[in-house]
């Protein structure tokens, strides 16, 4: 794996594709820098070699052409803070702008282009734009593992137009290593933690896992649908109905391969999908309408809780429960809490998916965790033995 460590980018301009896909509020102020962070280490080692750097990067889904709203100028107070420089902002990522500051750009200097999406070539994966990006560069870095799994311009398609010079960034090669270190050099026992709403969204990665891991502890939503499989009354709660012959069998798979596969025996319900719902404890196996669940319960809390205690390796992806309404996030906090707990004593533990970022983000606990994914949907596929094609395309 060539990253930009083993390259001296003296007098070279690097063009760099990263992530800034950020939250910005009502007066375009970054709500989360997350993202933005992680790429300083790759950007100042191509500085501090005497090079210089253009970032690239999309921001938001803008429908047609440019808007105010997703214009990547908004970042520019932000990045020349972290970078302690001035930046050079071109109004477009192609054409005479584009090439022309990035042509003049000296060493030590840093271009930020304007929001590729801004041309529907580049989601389309199409050659001529990316051959119009790739003129701006001599080295070409990708930093945007947030994106890996997406093959459009700017991601994977640019990379043949650097077939000597293209590399990962700092950001990407940490993902691949974290990633890579709880599925192929596995501490014992391993867990993995999975929320969020649906069975859906999660039956690839159940299905990657089921053969690498010791514990299985599922929660957040998603849960209803395997406690109905199993025979539980589960009231107004979230159920796929069409998943529910799936989720016996994984049941069933998990004993068949010797997994331990824990479902939540108690939850928090309320009477509406409300923070000023009425609440109450009970058996996750006996809800009654109206009542359903919104968060696991503090008897799972204490379950889930002993078998992170004693596990060496953990992978947590989804919230347990409705995190954003306060009245429901106990769950959530809790096995946030019981993650960084085990992190200080000695667990390798990994945080990946937007929700589960989000929530260890929210509770301060980001520095008290092993890593924390930056890309959630190219960290599942990845996960999931799927190829992606921003990685393919520096490794081919």
């Amino acid at each position: 794996m060539r990253t930009v460590n083993d390259f001296n980018f003296q007098d070279k301009r690097a063009l760099i594709r990263v992530d800034f896909n950020v939250p910005l509020d009502a007066s375009f102020q970054i709500t989360d820098t997350t993202r933005i962070d992680a790429a300083i280490p790759t950007i100042e080692k191509i500085l501090n070699d005497g090079g210089s750097v253009i970032l690239m990067s999309h921001l938001g889904r803008p429908k047609s052409g440019p808007e105010e709203k997703f214009s990547l100028k908004h970042l520019l107070p932000y990045l020349s803070e972290k970078l302690g420089r001035p930046l050079k902002f071109a109004d477009d990522c192609i054409g005479p702008s584009a090439v022309e500051l990035s042509a003049t750009l000296q060493p030590g200097e840093v271009l930020l282009l304007e929001n590729l999406r801004f041309y529907k070539e580049e989601e389309k994966g199409d050659e001529g734009f990316a051959r119009q990006l790739a003129d701006l560069g001599d080295v070409y870095v990708n930093d945007a593992f947030g994106t890996a799994h997406r093959a459009h311009a700017s991601t994977a398609v640019i990379a043949k137009f650097f077939p000597e010079a293209k590399l990962f960034g700092f950001v990407m090669s940490n993902e691949i290593l974290n990633i890579d270190k709880v599925l192929k050099d596995t501490p014992r026992p391993f867990t993995a933690i999975l929320g969020g709403a649906k069975v859906s969204g999660k039956i690839e990665i159940i299905n990657q896992l089921m053969d690498k891991v010791d514990n299985l502890l599922i929660g957040g939503g998603m849960m209803f649908t395997f406690i109905k499989a199993m025979g539980g009354e589960v009231g107004a709660s979230l159920v796929e109905d069409d998943l529910l012959e799936l989720a016996k069998n994984t049941v069933e798979g998990a004993k068949m391969l010797g997994v331990n596969l824990y479902l939540p025996p108690d939850a928090i319900v309320a009477d509406a999908f409300s923070n000023d719902a009425n609440k109450k404890t009970c058996s996750a196996y006996d809800i009654q309408i109206p009542w359903m669940g919104l968060d696991i319960g503090p008897a799972t809390c204490d379950k889930f809780r002993h078998v992170i205690s004693k596990s060496a390796a953990i992978l947590w992806n989804g919230p347990m429960g409705v995190f954003e309404m306060n009245q429901f996030e106990a769950g959530t906090r809790f096995i946030a809490e019981a993650v960084a707990e085990a992190t200080s004593n000695g667990a390798f533990t990994l945080i990946g998916g937007g929700d589960s970022v989000a929530a260890i983000n929210k509770y301060g606990l980001a520095d008290k965790v092993s890593y924390v994914s930056t890309g959630g949907g190219a960290m599942l596929e990845y996960i999931e033995g799927k190829e992606l094609p921003g990685i393919k395309a520096i490794l081919g």
